[in-house]
């Protein structure tokens, strides 16, 4: 048998952040840019010695970006906005920081590019501009790459991203045309990157064209039958997808002139021996059955069983990741703040490379005993016996939710009234997001009693410090409605579910939000209940320093839902209703200690959509009947705002007004206000009909 195995990426910021701590340096200019390149180097050794030593037989070059994959690739097509050139012949990695920050090392500054969110992760990209330019082969680095491994004695695999792909994700900018007029002269470039790559007798490319799980406009999905068409013959092409099945567009992927296809069949909903019949049997067949965006231990007997069946009809494929593990964190044996039970429940990125490899492993060698796949899932059995996991008391107050707990008492345009008559603010009231910048202070002060240096009193002491400090600032300024700054809260997801039943947190599980942010994902284990107020006590003491309304600032359902990582056992449906009844309970107490402004943020919304427009309906439904079921237990002068961030709302409008908000804060400011275009439109619509107020916009303080 001929089974390889492979992933379709690996996490590029460093088992310890490393990449991190050397962008942040070279930024600040405590480093060099030889040193940065450096630490990128040995990044990318270790990387692939790690997935080697853990049985991948083909790993991925090109995965690795100093920023945002995305943004390398529009180095690499010469495609960088006239205003981040800086009249430089060829781009240097300023030039790529320039684009993704607005400033670099030399402190040159221009607008960022937008950041928008990747598909319906919790990483970010930064979006490709359009103009009518002329693409021209101009970032090296992958090539460089590539002969890093090759020296190295790697089997190697380069990893691109599509071309249509890449027109989709774009946003024109000045004049309008149709992006797909730049497809000829953007398929000659991906020609010259093929040939480069045939160079260096590279057997196998990966293009991931994820935009085939979408439901795309005809010109859009004639256009890949053009693209691959152009591009055959130059190089073996792995056409890659993933975040859902592609189902929906077989009819043209199976014209597609490639060499081999792989699948997502974690997120994907397939009949493997159905799908064998639409993909010709010269054409490799990639099957991507580790979830590549979840870090629970796979079943790998069960996939076993499935794929030894399989190999009856086709006995040669390759099996990978569902996606790029670039959104799971690297090695939970480095864990420290985890009991042995709970760690043998998870998988992280080289727990799946050895997932891959036993697999694998066996599959070849179909004489050897499944002894190791059986000891491997013995594990997922204890999670669901698990105490931990079962509280039977939140289970029955699920499913005991009614119709009457998901509605305010009264429409907006009657709250509205005893709002204006309780809080006394004038006709545009302004105020901030909510988080003040966490300085270097604050965050060495939440160590110290993270670690028991300093005791609970003088905590309190100096967070109270801060919070009349914050207050003081906000009123001299004059905003209308002030917030306490937050400084108490590490992180807006982790913070919250640090005080409810169901969650674990890792000590060095970080995974990659965008450039050097990086973010450690709680994990949900079990039922989730809420053990103690959590923001009841900052709350009161900052509104006792003003006579203005202070904000009270929770993080809503969903957003707690999508910036971690869920249970598989149930539905994400039954864990948004858990999160917000707990929810639920805060926003009461709240309003009890007299706050009369209760802001619930769900930038993670629109995340949540799936892929496919067909499928949204079901998924709205009970996202907001989740945040209304937090925010719906209080009286009518007491004001419900929530906020969202660096994602396109205007698909999404007509869900965000079902949420039966009272005030809602937009961020606007890396798309060039463009939303504001939209909303001129709607604005009496929204007023009237939709039933919520716009405060002023503001921007994120950092």
């Amino acid at each position: 048998m001929n089974i390889k195995n492979h992933i379709l990426g690996f996490p590029r910021i460093g088992l310890h952040r490393e990449l991190k701590f050397a962008q942040e340096n070279y930024w600040s200019g405590k480093s060099t840019l030889n040193e940065l390149l450096l630490v990128g180097k040995d990044i990318r050794k270790k990387n692939w010695e790690l997935q080697v030593k853990n049985g991948i037989d083909i790993v991925p070059v090109g995965d690795f970006s100093w920023y945002d994959h995305i943004l390398n690739t529009s180095m690499m097509l010469g495609n960088i906005p006239e205003r981040h050139c800086c009249n430089q012949e060829m781009p240097t990695i300023d030039t790529l920081f320039r684009v993704a920050r607005g400033v670099n090392s030399t402190e040159d500054t221009c607008s960022a590019s937008e950041l928008t969110k990747w598909f319906n992760t919790n990483y970010h990209y930064i979006v490709p501009e359009l103009k009518k330019i002329k693409f021209k082969l101009s970032w090296m680095q992958i090539f460089e790459e590539c002969d890093e491994a090759l020296s190295l004695g790697f089997t190697i695999k380069p990893v691109l991203i599509g071309p249509i792909t890449y027109l989709w994700l774009s946003k024109i900018v000045g004049e309008d045309f149709d992006k797909l007029d730049l497809l000829d002269d953007l398929l000659r470039v991906y020609c010259d990157i093929l040939s480069e790559f045939k160079k260096r007798n590279i057997k196998w490319v990966q293009i991931d064209e994820p935009i085939l799980t979408l439901d795309l406009p005809s010109v859009w999905k004639k256009s890949f039958k053009k693209a691959y068409n152009y591009l055959h013959g130059e190089q073996k092409i792995l056409l890659t997808t993933y975040f859902g099945d592609i189902k929906h567009n077989f009819d043209i992927v199976k014209l597609l002139p490639v060499d081999g296809l792989h699948i997502d069949l974690v997120s994907g909903e397939y009949n493997l021996f159905d799908l064998n019949r639409y993909i010709d049997k010269n054409t490799l067949l990639s099957l991507g059955i580790i979830n590549g965006r979840n870090i629970w231990r796979s079943n790998i007997l069960e996939w076993f069983n499935i794929l030894q069946s399989f190999m009856n009809i086709r006995d040669t494929f390759w099996i990978g990741s569902s996606c790029s593990l670039l959104h799971v964190p690297i090695d939970i044996n480095v864990e420290d703040n985890l009991t042995d039970l709970v760690k043998q429940w998870f998988s992280f990125g080289l727990q799946k490379c050895k997932e891959l490899s036993l697999l694998s492993n066996i599959l070849n060698n179909q004489h050897k005993s499944t002894s190791q796949l059986k000891e491997w899932i013995k594990p997922i059995a204890s999670h669901q016996s698990s105490t931990l996991v079962n509280n039977f008391i939140v289970q029955k107050r699920v499913m005991n939710i009614s119709s009457k707990e998901t509605k305010r008492n009264s429409s907006y345009a009657v709250r509205s009234i005893e709002q204006k008559k309780s809080l006394k603010l004038p006709i545009l009231p302004t105020t901030t997001i909510g988080s003040f910048p966490q300085t270097s202070d604050i965050r060495k002060l939440r160590l110290d009693y993270k670690n028991n240096h300093i005791s609970q009193d003088d905590y309190n002491k100096k967070l109270n410090y801060i919070l009349k400090n914050i207050i003081i600032q906000q009123e001299k300024f004059g905003l209308d409605v002030l917030v306490h700054g937050e400084p108490e809260r590490n992180d807006m997801v982790e913070y919250f579910s640090d005080y409810l039943e169901g969650f674990v947190f890792t000590n060095y599980g970080w995974v990659q939000s965008f450039g050097s942010r990086c973010v450690k994902p709680p994990i949900i284990v079990g039922d989730i209940n809420r053990i103690t107020p959590i923001t009841v006590p900052w709350s009161e003491y900052a509104q006792s320093l003003t006579n203005k309304p202070v904000k009270g600032m929770l993080t809503g359902p969903v957003t707690i839902l999508c910036w971690s990582f869920p249970r598989e056992d149930i539905s994400k449906e039954i864990i948004a209703k858990q999160i917000a009844l707990a929810l639920r309970d805060e926003v009461k107490d709240l309003e009890s200690i007299g706050i009369k402004i209760i802001q619930i943020d769900e930038p993670a919304l629109r995340e949540g959509l799936p892929l496919r427009q067909c499928q949204w309906d079901n998924y709205l439904k009970w996202a907001i009947e989740s945040f209304k079921l937090c925010s719906s237990g209080v009286k009518d002068s007491t004001q419900i705002h929530t906020h969202m961030c660096y994602c396109k709302f205007n698909d999404i409008m007509s869900a965000i007004s079902s949420l039966d908000v009272d005030v809602i804060t937009i961020e606007t400011s890396r798309s060039e206000m463009e939303l504001l275009k939209f909303l001129k439109n709607l604005i009496i619509l929204m007023k009237l009909v939709l039933g919520f107020t716009i405060f002023i916009l503001q921007i994120f303080l950092q």
